[in-house]
């Protein structure tokens, strides 16, 4: 399960509704071994698409480095879909690199609706999991 606080489902929502129609990418980090989301890191969609999604390498290196040396590591590795439901494609799970992540996915198909599903991907299986949004300070 992925217990998150509204503020960090709310900057994932407007990073998706504010890229699309290209999807948009990031990681919430949290402390190695919490499980508990803490830090927002939008990054950017290195294709610049709206069906495909890709951290940029130099990006990717230097967070991934920052989170190395603030003892962190990427509790949600999040994306949009712009014109499909929120769940992980054949390409999404083949990318699937962090088996302790919680793959979030936003769908921002319909401006008035908001999809917000998470999954876990090990080995190239998709389990979609609960999420509890929780308030500040609960």
């Amino acid at each position: 399960m992925l217990t998150i606080e509204r503020a960090l489902v709310d900057r994932i929502v407007a990073h998706a509704r504010a890229d699309h129609p290209d999807e948009a990418c990031g990681v919430i980090a949290g402390p190695v071994g919490s499980d508990r989301p803490t830090r927002f890191v939008a990054m950017t969609n290195a294709e610049r698409s709206p069906t495909f999604y890709r951290f940029d390498s130099l990006e990717q290196l230097k967070v991934w480095r920052e989170m190395d040396d603030r003892d962190e590591e990427p509790v949600v590795i999040y994306h949009s879909h712009t014109a499909t439901e929120a769940y992980p494609s054949r390409t999404d799970v083949s990318y699937a690199a962090e088996p302790n992540a919680h793959y979030v996915l936003v769908s921002t198909r319909d401006e008035h609706e908001t999809e917000f599903r998470s999954f876990r991907i090990v080995d190239g299986e998709v389990t979609e999991e609960p999420v509890t949004v929780i308030e500040p300070g609960a």
